[in-house]
């Protein structure tokens, strides 16, 4: 456990990120760049003229490098296979964006990839690899031991094209040509917004479908700030004579939106019967975190939210976190479901012991050869990157709730699904319903007078729901923080019926 100091703004926010999880180095960060080793094979590059393509008739094998006349200093690096699931096509690559170089899997959809909607995910952190999402939650393979991937049937490519991405740059198999790393979400907007509108521009069959951005934790921060910058890009693509993106949704799964909010709905998760029939923690540890509950609001208001000032700031926060998270960690239960114990440490498995499977997979030399991984990109894989993290927690990006991002968004016709595991603590149901319902937009009397109800799959009830017009916020039931692992068929029929525009 780190010791917090609530006086040291970088302490604080380290030890926010630590026991959020978002920090975790499975193997070595370190990135070189070294093209001319003997060891490493540069993949066989296939150049083409500048033109839009399309993406199934790429052939097998090397790179295929395609570039587009309205992005001039941008290319796409993409490499066609059968990676992962045999039933489709899939693709790996990269979106070079000047010297910065994002890697994204992509998967066609099982159902209709010609007609299907596509879907971004990104896994959160700061600073970790959507290879957590692929190979563990919802990609359309798992690993689940040391044998490799084996096809995952519920998938979220059952009816949609998906694609997973390493960003920002200096995660996972994304990199920097001389070594920067982006500190802000704002900064990491900007590449994700160039990023799709590269892609849709690039390849035509793809022109006018209907995308939804999609991420879990951390991704609470960075979905709604990436799909604002899609959405604010469109106007330029429309001034350069290109078809805008047609952005219909995004969707946070158990997401650290409102921090301020979600730091105090611990004492409720863990001082009263929330998914137990009595407390977690003892007695006299829960009277000692209500002592401070009205101190923390009070504090965290005036120097987070009314007016911003950097040291007060972090202080409140490190000593609210001290007061009431602290006891929660040490109480040797899983922060990502608090229903069972951790296994092995939050530190080198978050919990999960199959972490290692994915980590050692993906650090195998004929992996990374046949993903086309770059040969600047050496080590071994590394889930997390603590250098993006530690960017980021310098520039205190934690402490800037995205909430009102989320109500832009809802004015201006973009749907809004939250969807929380009910056994998570680290992003738990309370502190994202309690922002849900204070959101200042232009339903939020409809909204907040809503029950909670139940939704059911198969007849039986899987969490609770509620929601108006184009905002949603759902529970399920018997999750943890990465919902569709734990319940992945619940989790694929809430994705159906988003898609489909159903009610729960």
């Amino acid at each position: 456990m780190v010791f917090l100091r609530p006086w040291s703004i970088v302490a604080a926010l380290s030890a926010l990120t630590y026991v959020h999880g978002f920090d975790f180095n499975f193997g070595s960060d370190d990135i070189a760049y070294d093209f001319n080793a003997a060891s490493q094979q540069v993949p066989v590059v296939t150049p083409q003229a500048p033109q839009p393509a399309n993406l199934s008739s790429l052939a097998e094998g090397g790179f295929t490098v395609l570039r587009h006349p309205a992005f001039k200093k941008y290319q796409v690096r993409i490499k066609k296979g059968k990676f992962c699931d045999p039933a489709v096509n899939s693709y790996t690559g990269y979106i070079d964006i000047e010297a910065r170089h994002l890697f994204f899997y992509f998967f066609e959809s099982r159902g209709n990839p010609a007609k299907d909607d596509v879907i971004f995910w990104t896994n959160g952190g700061p600073g970790c690899s959507s290879s957590l999402g692929l190979f563990m939650e919802l990609g359309p393979c798992r690993i689940l031991d040391e044998d490799g991937p084996k096809q995952h049937f519920e998938s979220w490519n059952t009816n949609a094209n998906i694609f997973f991405i390493d960003q920002p740059v200096g995660v996972g198999f994304s990199y920097a040509e001389y070594g920067e790393y982006v500190s802000t979400t704002e900064e990491a907007a900007k590449d994700i917004a160039a990023f799709v509108s590269i892609f849709f521009n690039t390849f035509e069959e793809f022109k006018g479908r209907a995308f939804h951005m999609a991420g879990e934790s951390y991704g609470g921060r960075y979905i709604p700030l990436f799909a604002s910058a899609v959405y604010d890009n469109n106007a330029k693509l429309i001034e350069q004579g290109l078809e805008p993106v047609n952005l219909k949704s995004i969707m946070i799964g158990n997401g650290m939106t409102d921090t301020f909010k979600m730091i105090l709905a611990y004492y409720d998760m863990q001082c009263r019967p929330s998914i137990r029939s009595t407390a977690v923690l003892p007695v006299g540890e829960c009277m000692a975190a209500k002592s401070v509950l009205k101190r923390c609001e009070e504090w965290m208001k005036k120097d987070c939210q009314d007016s911003y000032d950097a040291v007060n700031c972090a202080a409140s926060v490190g000593f609210c976190m001290q007061a009431i998270e602290t006891p929660f960690m040490n109480s040797g239960l899983n922060p990502y479901d608090m229903s069972k114990p951790c296994e092995g440490s939050v530190a080198t498995t978050l919990c999960y012991p199959i972490t290692r499977h994915i980590t050692n997979y993906l650090s195998r030399p004929d992996v990374r050869s046949n993903l086309g991984v770059d040969p600047a990109v050496t080590g071994n894989f590394t889930s997390c990157s603590n250098k993006v993290g530690a960017a980021f927690n310098e520039q205190q990006d934690m402490l800037h709730p995205t909430k009102d991002y989320v109500a832009a968004l809802l004015e201006r016709g973009v749907r809004v699904l939250i969807y929380v595991g009910a056994y998570d603590w680290i992003c738990n149901w309370i502190g994202n319903e309690r922002w849900t319902l204070s959101l200042e937009w232009s339903r939020q009397r409809e909204f907040a007078s809503m029950p909670l109800k139940d939704w059911f799959v198969n007849g039986k009830a899987a969490g609770k729901t509620r929601s108006v017009k184009d905002f949603s916020f759902v529970t399920i039931e018997g999750a943890g923080h990465m919902v569709p692992y734990d319940k992945p068929q619940e989790s694929l029929i809430m994705l159906q019926r988003w898609l489909a525009g159903d009610d729960f």
